[in-house]
């Protein structure tokens, strides 16, 4: 009888045991490829499109563009304003909208 529930509460043990390092090697797998260094040319990727963004926060717009560009863009805005009207196209539009009035009707 002794023997027994010896058997029993080993064979419980075993499988907490056996789930709890399941768990840990599954987590420690998943934190081991994050902190694994990345292959070179997701790492050059990474590099330029972190490059891209500072230079895009100093420029305050578009990298690289020269004064060409900013015409078109002056031109394009321009066709849109004399195409759909007045008002700043550089911004989302704000709508508004009213709540319908219901009325009740007697029955």
């Amino acid at each position: 009888m002794i023997l027994h529930q010896i058997l029993h509460l080993s064979s419980l043990f075993r499988s907490a045991v056996s789930i709890h390092l399941r768990r840990n090697i599954g987590l420690s797998a998943i934190v081991f490829n994050k902190a694994k260094e990345l292959d070179p040319i997701q790492k050059l990727f990474v590099d330029k499109i972190r490059e891209y963004n500072t230079k895009s926060k100093q420029a305050g717009g578009p990298v690289d563009a020269g004064p060409e560009f900013q015409k078109e863009i002056n031109e394009s805005l321009a066709r849109l304003q004399r195409a759909y009207g007045e008002g700043d196209l550089t911004k989302f539009p704000e709508f508004k909208f009213e709540e319908p009035k219901f009325e009740e009707t007697p029955k």
